[in-house]
């Protein structure tokens, strides 16, 4: 068995809420316990609501914040403490918001060479950095606001590839785009992936994208992982309430698509939030 790309074990992390006037009004677990492994080359899907420690993930993983417990490896060799310093360059993350993640007084071939030059590459590079992302060589001398949206995000595939990374973290890296241009984004990534051999973690709310881009998922639930496997077994059998309450919330288009949705019972003829869902099951459980 090969060693894992990515592999995230038993990490916590808390943090510390301040009230008036900076006091310490005490503390919540945003991510609790939490281990998966991403295989070489493969692509694995973290999904869950906002605030369900998604992004905490994925800061861990880059070296952004430190967990509390636990192990973050990258190729089998562990990224915390200073001894991670070496391998941080084999991961790059890229955002969600990209107008927010380029600096709009530089070019785009500046961009880019700012992470060229932090690696020691040759600047050269740019030209066949954007080229690889599919725009054209003299983007380079454009500026951030002249781009659209979709231009943006592939300029900023094209910042991160710089350094020559074996895994990519995408947090929710379509989420700021159209529909139409999240699907070119998607193509792009998957080329990019087969070409380069890259490994990703996919991030997301977007369960429509998840269910075509990913191998294996994993469902966070306020900070912990409720379900995990092969996306195509998840999707069709989920097992876990929550699962199948944000399988239901996924807009559908047609009577094939709906069909395939579990059936989740209403309240007030809306969709139960997750805590009336298990509310529910437990009440169930308990004959009352």
């Amino acid at each position: 068995m090969s060693t894992p790309a990515l592999e995230v074990r038993n990490v916590t992390k808390g943090f510390t809420l301040r009230g008036a006037f900076g006091a310490n009004a005490g503390r919540v677990t945003a991510v609790d316990g939490v281990s998966f492994a991403i295989a070489p080359g493969a692509v694995h899907g973290l999904a869950g609501e906002s605030g369900s420690g998604k992004s905490t993930i994925a800061r861990m993983i880059m070296g952004l914040t430190q967990p509390d417990a636990g192990d973050i490896l990258i190729d089998g060799q562990s990224i915390l403490g200073a001894q991670g310093r070496a391998h941080r360059g084999r991961v790059q993350m890229v955002f969600q918001n990209p107008g927010a993640s380029l600096n709009p007084r530089r070019t785009v071939g500046q961009s880019v060479r700012v992470a060229l030059d932090a690696h020691g590459k040759p600047p050269a590079r740019v030209g066949e950095l954007l080229s690889m992302v599919q725009l054209p060589r003299h983007f380079a001398d454009r500026y951030p606001h002249e781009l659209s949206g979709g231009q943006k995000q592939r300029v900023a595939i094209a910042r991160a590839l710089a350094v020559e990374p074996r895994l990519l973290v995408l947090d929710e890296p379509t989420s700021a785009l159209d529909v139409s241009v999240q699907a070119r984004v998607i193509e792009l990534l998957e080329t990019l992936g087969r070409d380069l051999g890259l490994t990703y973690l996919f991030i997301s709310h977007d369960l429509s994208l998840m269910r075509n881009f990913t191998a294996e998922v994993g469902i966070l639930y306020r900070g912990r992982i409720v379900e995990t496997g092969p996306t195509a077994q998840v999707f069709t059998r989920p097992q876990h309430d929550y699962t199948r309450l944000l399988l239901a919330s996924v807009p559908v288009i047609s009577d094939e698509e709906a069909a395939l949705r579990p059936q989740i019972p209403l309240i007030n003829g809306e969709l139960p939030t997750a805590e009336d869902l298990l509310a529910l099951r437990e009440a169930e459980r308990k004959g009352t």
